[in-house]
């Protein structure tokens, strides 16, 4: 079939050359050459838009009083052999475009396993690692990691696969909480959410001060989720329970209402001063650690950053962070544990045994132990977990933790092996 085309079209303008519109739209961009129509290919590139990302390396946007043909403009210094927006330069493979795509998808790839391994791989460890810091009866303190598989692995046997995972939707909740006070503080507040690269004390000194401010806003629900993660499920009722009884139990005990606890439960004015003490220092902990890593691999570097190269570009802060957050938990791991039997004291709470599974009555049902403290006060928690349990005491479940970080650093070595074996496939390609 003929094609009806007209002869004279070449999908720059077909309204016409001599419309005035078209000279005004598309200027002469070479400063020596004729003021005659240039004929191209009849498919062109869209023209970039101004303040984009559809740049390639070392381009930018033409400013809208900078024409292409002046003096300063993109194709004043080498007329149409510089290189126009939009268009690959010269030399460049069609796997320079895709190389762009594959950075961006691997970027939302790293950060989805990381944040996955952070929040749902690592639970059970976290289950796991409560349990063992408000549990005082257990002989075995769990400080290595294989004690503490053996042990997870017949809890999981005994009572399925939910023992472990519980609790997994109020620690959502608790963040979710902790992000919306964290910015409505900061609104209605002059305290800074973000430092900036030049920060001074006072501005340092408000940055802290909201991270305690808002552990305190987040404290009655951390402690409602603190035990939905530790409770047995043998004792749970599960027609009750519900996905936002963190919240309702949250109030309840922020408000003082509801279904009366033991007289040893401890008001949340004595949880707030240590709440507050231990969020301060993680994040101040976790934030040096992880600029010295990041200064670190910086100045040992013996080649040139590539911001280009999704190894550059993202895995030194995954792992920046993943070393700050290790550092902190194990500083401030005696002091989490402390935080945590004070938030359980009083609750009434009935936990899994931590030293295996005991066959107890008919069958083998697993041995479960209330939680029955009697602290006074923080100062008191941390005096008698001295006296009674030794130094040890304070790192009850470690093993969890060190559990934890090292499925973590795994999977991100994996995908840090994975992402190399694509760019050179692509590069190859």
């Amino acid at each position: 079939m003929a094609s009806r085309r007209p002869d004279s079209f070449d999908g720059l303008g077909y309204r016409g050359r001599d419309d005035p519109l078209y000279g005004a739209s598309y200027p002469v961009r070479s400063a020596g050459a004729p003021a005659e129509p240039q004929h191209h290919h009849w498919v062109t590139t869209p023209p970039d838009i101004p303040g984009s990302r559809n740049l390639y390396a070392a381009e930018r946007t033409p400013l809208h009083d900078e024409p292409l043909g002046e003096p300063g403009g993109p194709g004043a210094a080498a007329g149409w052999d510089a290189p126009q927006p939009g268009v690959p330069p010269a030399g460049r493979s069609v796997w320079g475009h895709g190389g762009d795509q594959l950075n961006r998808f691997a970027g939302f790839g790293i950060g989805l396993v990381s944040l996955f391994t952070e929040n749902v791989l690592a639970h059970p460890c976290i289950v796991f690692r409560r349990q063992c810091q408000v549990n005082y009866h257990a002989r075995c303190y769990h400080l290595t990691p294989f004690s503490t598989v053996a042990v997870m692995y017949s809890i999981t046997k005994a009572q399925g696969p939910k023992a472990l995972w519980k609790g997994m939707g109020s620690t959502f909740i608790v963040h979710g909480v902790t992000l919306g006070a964290e910015g409505i503080i900061s609104e209605f507040t002059p305290l800074p959410r973000e430092l900036p690269h030049r920060w001074s004390w006072k501005q340092l000194a408000g940055h802290l001060l909201l991270k305690g401010l808002t552990a305190v806003v987040a404290m009655p629900f951390y402690c409602a989720s603190l035990i939905e993660t530790v409770q047995s499920e043998i004792v749970r009722d599960e027609s009750s329970a519900g996905l936002l009884d963190c919240v309702r139990e949250g109030l309840t005990r922020l408000l003082g209402v509801g279904a009366p606890h033991s007289r040893r439960l401890l008001p949340l004015s004595c949880l707030l001063l240590p709440a507050a003490l231990h969020a301060i220092l993680r994040y101040a902990i976790s934030a040096s650690v992880q600029r010295a890593a990041l200064w670190l691999h910086q100045r040992g570097r013996k080649q040139r950053h590539d911001p280009a190269n999704p190894l550059d570009a993202y895995f030194p802060e995954l792992a920046a962070a993943w070393a700050g957050s290790l550092v902190a938990d194990v500083i401030l791991f005696p002091l989490e544990t402390a935080l945590h039997r004070l938030g359980l004291q009083g609750t009434r709470t009935i936990i899994d045994a931590t030293d295996g599974v005991v066959a107890t009555g008919n069958g083998g049902s697993p041995l479960v132990l209330p939680v029955n403290t009697q602290y006074d006060g923080f100062a008191d928690c941390l005096h008698a977990i001295r006296r009674k349990e030794g130094g040890a005491g304070f790192y009850r479940g470690f093993g969890a933790l060190a559990t934890q970080y090292a499925l973590h650093g795994a999977l991100l070595a994996a995908a840090r092996t994975l992402l190399r074996l694509l760019l050179l496939e692509g590069k190859a390609s």
